[in-house]
């Protein structure tokens, strides 16, 4: 018999999952409104800074937490891929080979490109991505015989992103740390074989959060990147128009996890202060004479970035906009901040 406890934990699960996709759009989109604004190579440079990052943020303290630092550099750094993305929800294969050569991939479909904006990813956009990342893992794990050699990729039309990671007999240059062979081929996944996350350390709960954390991730590092290799006026215009395409694409998925409906200022006020809740956000909503103001006390996402700049809060900004949008004709967003675009962040909807 299901209680009411339970009931009340799986629609929290349900919230944080719409939140994790709403943001996942959102990382996709900023990369395609780059592509199209930009060109390939302003969009390949954002790609590579955002998981070059990502890479020296979170690979190694990942390492420690998946229980897995202690392997062989070549095995640990192709199980850090398949466990981390595991929990995000992004469907990867691992296969041991040696210890100094196992490989990993990623069937279609892709989590990134989700959907038709596999059609609008270049090629270098994608080798971007494990150039930013893949290709220092020997670095950052002090073994610079450590490299990876890709074999597929999907954008190439190829049925997936695969490749192994091998550990050399000899130091690698800069430019052999990422090679590619597409004449070979990955080996049949075993789901068997493959490792699992300890149980009793990565019980559901955390799981859930988790997968919602792992989007907003990329969010996190992509707006700072962006203000930083663009500049904020042309970045926040990026930031801006990308997360209003989103919110008005995604109003209706979200508004159905969060209990909400489409209407007018009442309606979208009590959707973005549930909206706030549920992405850990403190917020307090107060309305006077048809207008609702929700002060959002806490910004958790962007806490302790620092290289934050206030064109970073022009994405959130968007997509509320786009989001009020999604929820009926003419309501009106504003948004104010805190000196340096820090919270509190006050949002006047009418």
């Amino acid at each position: 018999m299901t209680t009411a406890p339970d009931l009340a934990q799986e629609a929290q699960w349900k919230r944080w999952r719409a939140i994790a996709d709403l943001y996942h759009a959102c990382f996709t989109g900023l990369i395609l409104t780059v592509v199209t604004r930009r060109g390939t190579a302003d969009a390949a440079e954002f790609v590579f800074r955002v998981f070059r990052r990502q890479q020296q943020e979170r690979f190694l303290p990942g390492l420690r937490k998946l229980g897995i630092h202690h392997l062989p550099p070549a095995v640990a750094a192709a199980q850090y891929h398949y466990l981390s993305n595991w929990i995000g929800g992004v469907h990867v294969e691992y296969m041991y080979e040696s210890d100094t050569k196992a490989w990993i991939r990623y069937p279609p479909p892709r989590w990134i490109w989700k959907g038709t904006a596999i059609c609008g990813v270049p090629g270098e956009v994608s080798r971007a991505m494990l150039r930013g990342w893949h290709a220092n893992n020997g670095a950052a794990l002090g073994d610079l015989r450590l490299g990876f050699v890709c074999t597929k990729q999907s954008v190439d039309g190829q049925d997936g992103l695969e490749g192994y990671y091998h550990l050399y007999d000899h130091p690698l240059e800069l430019d052999q740390r990422l090679v590619f062979a597409r004449h070979l081929e990955a080996p049949l996944f075993d789901a068997k074989t493959a490792p699992a996350l300890p149980v009793a350390s990565w019980p559901r709960p955390r799981l859930e959060k988790a997968y919602r954390n792992y989007a907003m991730e990329y969010v996190r590092t992509a707006a700072p990147v962006m203000v930083q290799l663009f500049g904020p006026e042309d970045a926040g215009y990026l930031l801006h128009l990308t997360g209003k395409l989103i919110g008005m694409q995604y109003f209706d998925e979200v508004a159905a996890a969060l209990a909400t409906t489409r209407g007018g200022a009442r309606e979208f006020a009590s959707f973005l202060n549930a909206l706030l809740v549920a992405q850990d956000d403190a917020a307090e909503m107060t309305q006077s004479e048809g207008t609702f103001e929700i002060r959002q006390q806490s910004w958790k996402l962007m806490d302790d970035i620092a290289d934050y700049h206030r064109a970073c809060a022009k994405v959130l900004e968007g997509l509320f906009e786009g989001l009020a949008a999604g929820c009926g004709r003419h309501i009106g967003v504003q948004m104010r901040t805190a000196v340096g675009g820090r919270p509190p962040l006050v949002w006047t909807i009418e």
